[in-house]
């Protein structure tokens, strides 16, 4: 722990200029395929940082007019009723999760639990078209350090733009697309060891219980356009259920359960995962924000020797400023 602490002073500030590392064995582990890498590397960006809401009540979006969505961190649920004028469209957000993950390499044996610090930050501009309207350009980096397997460092980076849009009169579903391209990197450089366009659409059903309480139901399609290599690329299609709750003006819980189903671009494989999150977030001021989350994962393919099973328990601290 003495040296994750050392690598989260040292490394966070450097991480949002410089890059990440990934190899194809993990030192004492079991051999990686180039395909288990990327589904290792895709798996953690996804779990692992604390996105941020641009229309949240803190940038001017009240209690009623957009609430936070399971599925949709980066815009959030829209439910407006209203022209909030004090909205401002554009969100700087960065953030430090740190997590103890029991399966390093998503190995169906020979597994190797290791801590890890995935420092993050992002800057979105989402203009409001209309009153249910919204389009999004987002620039993202986060990176992620092992303490005892190094080797397996890596970097994220993502390039996003879409639209959302929110039916009132259809209990508020709201549907999105995005284009994403994101870039998965070597460590200290620039160069990449997969590249991947998507194209991703959703559509979620929120459930309002008074003021405090939301059920959220969706569905999710993320198809890849192309990718390079070629072996890695992959579409994902899952389902979903979330559930939020306000404790407090600073507390709320959170829990999500999702049902995906991967198939992969090169030969047969097909692969059907189960994910639960839990997480606890408080807010400590209008800009920072504390987490804690767990989360639990199962994977089984045709192919079994990609079957993993994995839990991550840590938190995050987080910073975001809206202008």
């Amino acid at each position: 722990m003495p040296r994750i602490l050392e690598l989260a002073r040292g490394r966070f500030l450097a991480a949002l200029l410089s890059g990440g590392a990934l190899l194809v064995v993990v030192a004492s582990g079991p051999a990686q395929t180039p395909s288990q890498n990327v589904d290792r590397a895709q798996f953690l960006r996804n779990q692992a940082l604390m996105h941020n809401d641009p229309y949240s009540m803190e940038n001017g979006v009240d209690e009623g007019h957009a609430v936070e969505s399971p599925n949709n961190p980066d815009l959030g649920e829209q439910e407006i009723l209203k022209r909030i004028e004090r909205y401002q469209p554009f969100t700087v957000w960065s953030g430090m999760p740190f997590y103890y993950t029991s399966n390093v390499a998503l190995a169906k044996t020979g597994e190797q639990s290791d801590v890890l610090i995935a420092p993050a930050a992002s800057v979105t501009y989402a203009p409001r078209i209309s009153q249910t309207f919204f389009a999004s350009i987002t620039a993202q980096q986060q990176f992620f350090y092992y303490d005892r397997f190094s080797e397996l460092n890596f970097g994220s980076t993502d390039f996003r733009a879409g639209i959302t849009y929110v039916l009132p009169k259809l209990h508020n579903l709201s549907l999105r697309a995005e284009y994403d391209y994101n870039r998965l990197t070597f460590e200290s450089s620039f160069n990449d060891f997969f590249s991947n366009h998507s194209l991703f659409v959703s559509a979620e059903l929120p459930f309002r219980f008074g003021r405090a309480q939301q059920l959220s139901i969706g569905a999710d399609a993320n198809v890849s356009i192309h990718a390079e290599p070629e072996a890695p690329r992959r579409n994902d299609f899952d389902f979903y259920a979330g559930y939020a709750v306000n404790l407090t003006r600073s507390l709320s819980l959170d829990a999500v359960g999702r049902l995906f189903v991967r198939n992969y671009y090169d030969g047969d494989r097909v692969d059907v995962s189960e994910i639960f999150a839990l997480s606890a977030n408080f807010r400590v001021t209008k800009y920072f924000s504390a987490s804690a989350a767990s989360t639990l994962a199962w994977s089984q393919s045709n192919h079994s020797v990609f079957d993993y099973s994995v839990a991550n328990v840590g938190g995050a601290v987080s910073f975001s400023f809206h202008f």
